[in-house]
């Protein structure tokens, strides 16, 4: 029966190289996949863009280009990536660029394009497709005047027709998470289109390994004291045969831990309704997912189960919504707390004072309850030795998000005692909005398209 190993390589945007180099090195894989797009990303990759029509592909894809390409032409090791972000034509160009820099030829670089489905909108609105936000229903006329970008989730088909085109390396824009890893095990082991049980497992796998160390030993909240050698956390492999049965494992000589617990921890990120998890390639059901240790860093997955694709496909739109400003100051004991209550009291009456207009505020004491917010555990206040109070304001616009950042640094000598610490205001960051709706998939797919192209 045949058998296919598949690698991750890259779980975000400015994720380490070496996960990724290791891989190439030990881990016997044909395709090494990256998934570095999230929501946020797109909003950066915009921003870049907006400053240089040439960008707007993930930065990061220079070096790993520069590490990985002599394994491409080495080993002929293929490498899958949705690095291209709004950009897929930029991405490839890189790739030449790196390649010819590396006296590396003969090696073909494809790319999918059609996720952009910005210049379709008013089109599409016409013909009666609901842009209204999918989940809030807010009318999308509220943000039609202040749009950015939008992208749709493309699945593994874009890819795979690469991959049946030649392909060494696979470059797209915004794709699902799964879409990377999956498209391998379609093209390599000849899954149908409507072999729903066994793309339900490529998409269970994909979303294993999708997210680089955290299945094995990173980011672990179980005994993560006693996973071995973090500094060099090997990413996981998985073991496909042809009828979808599957082993996941990692590289040798690398550290980390793959662990029913491990895979279990990742396997519960981001799934809302386990048993109906929607992607482009197909409708999964995790309901009966079974993790069965095999050896020391082996585990055999199996249970996931399929149903047809949806007739939508999800996308994103990014559009204005305004500018932070912020500052941050700390105190220290004694009565650090109340001294920076004191502040934060003091910088919400003069916002009022001065006439700041802003449309939301956020207050933070780093270091009491910054990140669990209100669900913040109570803790002895007057005691604590140190406390940083964070401010934050969105604004419509850039002037008065400054306004608001220079209330911070008075407070050194007209607020309350021994300041502990005055990193002040911060520059102003544009923010970007974004807007989830569904649009009829024969609409998006039929703006796909494939081109393959050979480094000479």
């Amino acid at each position: 029966m045949k058998k296919v190993r598949i690698g991750a390589g890259q779980g975000f945007y400015g994720d380490t190289i070496y996960g990724a180099l290791n891989m190439a090195k030990y881990g016997n894989v044909q395709y090494i996949c990256f998934d570095t797009l999230a929501e946020l990303t797109m909003a950066i990759l915009q921003k870049d863009r907006l400053k240089d029509e040439k960008a707007g592909y993930t930065k990061d894809i220079t070096v790993t280009m520069r590490t990985l390409l002599p394994y491409v032409k080495e080993k002929g090791i293929k490498l899958i990536t949705n690095a291209g972000g709004i950009n897929p034509e930029g991405a490839r160009e890189e790739v030449f660029r790196v390649a010819k820099e590396l006296g590396i030829s003969g090696i073909k670089v494809g790319i999918a394009t059609g996720d952009n489905i910005y210049p379709y909108l008013d089109e599409w609105q016409r013909l009666g497709v609901n842009l209204d936000h999918y989940t809030t229903k807010e009318s999308f006329s509220s943000i039609k005047d202040r749009l950015l970008f939008a992208s749709a989730y493309l699945g593994a088909k874009p890819i795979v027709e690469a991959l049946n085109q030649g392909a060494d390396i696979v470059v797209t824009g915004r794709t699902t998470d799964t879409a990377q890893f999956l498209a391998p095990l379609i093209f390599e082991l000849g899954w149908r289109e409507d072999d729903w049980d066994k793309l339900a497992q490529g998409i269970l796998l994909g979303h294993l390994m999708e997210c680089s160390g955290q299945a094995s030993g990173g980011n672990f909240s179980g005994d993560w004291w006693n996973i071995p050698d973090m500094e060099n956390i090997g990413y996981l492999i998985a073991e496909v045969s042809e009828d979808g049965s599957a082993i996941i494992t990692k590289p040798e000589n690398t550290g980390g831990r793959v662990s029913v617990d491990t895979l279990k921890e990742q396997f519960l990120y981001e799934i809302h309704d386990p048993s109906n998890y929607i992607t482009p390639d197909v409708v999964a059901d995790f309901s009966d997912v079974r993790f069965t240790q095999e050896g020391e860093n082996r585990v055999r997955v199996e249970g996931v189960k399929g149903r047809p694709c949806p007739s939508t496909l999800k996308a994103i739109i990014g559009y204005e919504n305004g500018y932070m400003g912020q500052g941050l100051i700390g105190y220290s004991w004694p009565d650090a707390m109340a001294k920076a209550r004191k502040a934060d009291e003091i910088i919400r009456k003069q916002i009022d004072l001065y006439g700041i207009e802003v449309e939301d505020i956020l207050t933070e004491y780093v270091g009491y309850n910054s990140i669990h917010g209100p669900l913040a555990r109570p803790i002895d206040e007057e005691n604590l030795n140190e406390i940083y109070l964070r401010v934050a304001v969105r604004t419509k616009d850039k002037k008065t998000a400054d306004r608001f950042g220079r209330l911070f640094p008075p407070l050194a000598l007209n607020g309350p005692p021994f300041v502990g610490g005055l990193s002040g205001m911060f520059s102003v960051r544009q923010l970007l909005g974004l807007w989830s709706v569904l649009i009829p998939r024969e609409l998006v797919e039929k703006q796909i398209e494939v081109s393959v192209m050979e480094v000479k």
